[in-house]
């Protein structure tokens, strides 16, 4: 299956996960079928200790699904097995008009950089990293950019350019 999957990845508070929010805002409000991946670089728990479900999981279940009227989820623990690559999570998902993936910077989906003049970390990645096609910096950029470079705000702008990259109709 041919999914459209576009990556936004940066350094730590570059800016990734606020404009991958908008950009789920933008196209959701377009009528689009929007699904996230985000790769976490650190241990992380959608559940609670406490809850039933999480009780589940620490008694030694691999694999907990848990569903209500407005949303299930599924908890897999690796248990020591090796973390999924991009592929195979993307696998898993329900069809959907654009993927967005923030993080797995290294994978070769297409990606805008965030570039944030606060963030710790300013190193370019483009040219280091494969398949960075667009920036999306705070900092004034000298046009014309190659690759094309937006304004971290510029939602307009930076969803037309996935868009027209994807050939997603308008």
């Amino acid at each position: 299956m041919n999914r459209r999957i576009f990556g936004i990845t940066g350094w730590k508070n570059s800016g990734k996960t606020t404009l991958t929010e908008r950009l789920v805002s933008h196209f959701a409000a377009r009528g689009l079928r929007v699904a996230t991946v985000k790769h976490a670089h650190h241990s992380f728990d959608i559940d609670h200790e406490g809850t039933d479900s999480w009780r589940h999981r620490h008694a030694g279940s691999v694999e907990t699904a848990i569903v209500s009227s407005a949303r299930w989820a599924i908890v897999h623990e690796l248990r020591g097995a090796t973390e999924p690559g991009l592929d195979e999570i993307i696998s898993k998902l329900s069809p959907c008009d654009l993927i967005l993936v923030e993080g797995f910077k290294n994978d070769g989906h297409p990606k805008i950089e965030c570039r944030r003049a606060g963030a710790k970390e300013r190193t370019p990645m483009a040219g280091r990293i494969s398949n960075i096609v667009a920036i999306a910096s705070d900092d004034p950029l000298a046009e014309p950019a190659d690759p094309p470079a937006f304004s971290l705000d510029d939602i307009e702008g930076i969803a037309k350019f996935i868009a027209d990259f994807h050939g997603i109709p308008r």
